[in-house]
C-alpha cells in the first residue's frame, strides 16, 4: 500500500470519529479543505461513498461505519507500536485528549496545565469541557476527569485531590428576612438558585445524605443558568440560596459573608480522578500529565 493510501486511510478514521471536517483538520495538522478534497478522492478510489456530508456535520454511510471498523484493530496497533517508541525518548511527546467538565477544568487544569506544557514542549494537550459523562473509549480521548463518583468501575482512575462537598448557603441578610431550613423539605419554601446542564438542560438536583439516606431535592427559585458565575453572584447579592462547592465559599462562611446551613446534610464525596482504559497502556505523555497533576 502506498504510504498516501495509508494517510488517507488515517484522515478517514479521524474524520468518521470526530463528525466533522475542522476538527479533523486541527488534530491531523491540515486544512479542511485539503481534507474534504482528499476524502473525495479516497471515495473515487474506492468507489463507494463514505461520508454522507450536509452543511452543518459529516456522519460516516453504513459503507464507511463497516470500513471504519476494519479500521481501528489495525489503527490501534499503529498507534500503540507509536507509543512504544516514545518509550525510547528522553522526553515524552504526542498528543493527550482529555475530556472534563468546567468546574474540573477549572481547579484541576487550570492551575497545573500551562506549566507543564512548559516543561514538556512535544506534549500537546486537548481538553474538551463537557457536562455529559462522556464514553472515553467510544470518543477517542486518552482520559477523563471526573467525580470520583463518577467513573467507570473498568476504568484506572487516579485521585487528584482530596474528597469534596457541596453546602448550602444564604447571606445574612437573606436570613434575616427568612427562617433557615432545618431539613431539606423546607428548601420549597426558599428562594433557591439553580442550575441548568448544558447537555440534558435539565436543572441540576441538590443532593443531600442523613444517616446513609440519599434525597435528591428539586428546587424553585428567581435565577436558573447554565453558567457558575450568574448564580454566585445572586446568592452573594442575598437574591436567594445556593448549592456550592464548599471550596468556593470557605472563607466567606469563615468570615460570615455567607452562613450555612444544613451542614449535618451535606457529607464529603469522593473528588477529582482522572481515568483511562485499563486494557490500554498508557502513553508517556499521559503518565507525565497524571504526575504533574497529582503533585
Amino acid at each position: 500500500m502506498e504510504r498516501s493510501q495509508l494517510n488517507d486511510l488515517m484522515a478517514f478514521a479521524t474524520v468518521a470519529r470526530e463528525r466533522s471536517f475542522t476538527r479533523a483538520a486541527a488534530i491531523l495538522g491540515m486544512s479542511p479543505s485539503a481534507l474534504s478534497h482528499a476524502m473525495r478522492g479516497l471515495e473515487e478510489r474506492l468507489g463507494v461513498r463514505l461520508l454522507a456530508r450536509t452543511t452543518r456535520s459529516v456522519a460516516p454511510t453504513e459503507a464507511g461505519e463497516r470500513l471504519l471498523q476494519s479500521l481501528n484493530p489495525a489503527l490501534s496497533e499503529i498507534e500503540g507500536g507509536l507509543e512504544a517508541m516514545a518509550e525510547w525518548r528522553d522526553n515524552p511527546s504526542g498528543t493527550v485528549r482529555i475530556t472534563t467538565f468546567a468546574y474540573a477544568a477549572r481547579m484541576v487544569l487550570l492551575p497545573k496545565l500551562p506549566a507543564f506544557l512548559q516543561a514538556h514542549p512535544d506534549v500537546r494537550v486537548e481538553v474538551n469541557i463537557d457536562d455529559g459523562l462522556t464514553d472515553i473509549v467510544a470518543s477517542g480521548f486518552d482520559a477523563g476527569i471526573r467525580l470520583g463518583e463518577s467513573v467507570a468501575k473498568d476504568m484506572i482512575a487516579v485521585k487528584l485531590g482530596p474528597d469534596l462537598r457541596t453546602v448550602v448557603v444564604g447571606t445574612p441578610d437573606y436570613f434575616r428576612r427568612f427562617p433557615p431550613p432545618e431539613t431539606p423539605y423546607d428548601l420549597d419554601r426558599h428562594a433557591c438558585i439553580g442550575y441548568r446542564l448544558t447537555t440534558s438542560g435539565g436543572l441540576l438536583p441538590w443532593e443531600f445524605e442523613k444517616d446513609g439516606k440519599g434525597i435528591r431535592i428539586h428546587t424553585n427559585g428567581p435565577l436558573v443558568a447554565n453558567d457558575s458565575d450568574l448564580p454566585a453572584a445572586a446568592v452573594r447579592a442575598g437574591a436567594g440560596l445556593g448549592y456550592v462547592m464548599e471550596h468556593d465559599v470557605a472563607e466567606e462562611i469563615a468570615s460570615g459573608t455567607l452562613v450555612q446551613v444544613l451542614a449535618d446534610w451535606c457529607p464529603a464525596f469522593p473528588g477529582f480522578h482522572l481515568y483511562h482504559p485499563s486494557r490500554r497502556q498508557s502513553p508517556p505523555a499521559l503518565r507525565a500529565l497524571i504526575a504533574a497533576l497529582k503533585a
